[in-house]
């Protein structure tokens, strides 16, 4: 599961770190990072896609939340036992239907 998780952060650390930088030209003296090259990847992009180009960042920001969704309901289902388990213990300890009301 820290496999999954790891293959899943490590891409989008890497491209939201890029659009950031990239889109405040905040460079350190790399090409990559520049914002000339940002304006280029989307400009393409979009092209490819036919769409305008500032529509992408929302759609990978779309993407990302479901694919986030997705591995958390993955993870969940797997520790369900566990997560039932414990639901079980905090509703009992400050739900406790055997305590009588004050009055």
């Amino acid at each position: 599961m820290r496999t999954l998780f790891a293959l899943w952060a490590a891409p989008l650390a890497l491209f939201w770190g890029w659009f950031f930088l990239s889109l405040n030209d905040i460079n350190f003296g790399y090409v990559m990072l520049s914002r000339q090259l940002h304006d280029l990847v989307f400009q393409l992009y979009g092209e490819m896609l036919g769409i305008d180009p500032a529509l992408i960042p929302g759609m990978v920001a779309k993407a990302c939340i479901v694919d986030s969704l997705l591995l958390l309901a993955f993870w969940a289902f797997r520790r369900r036992r566990v997560i039932g388990s414990w639901i079980r213990i905090m509703r009992d300890r400050y739900f406790d239907q055997a305590s009588t009301p004050s009055a």
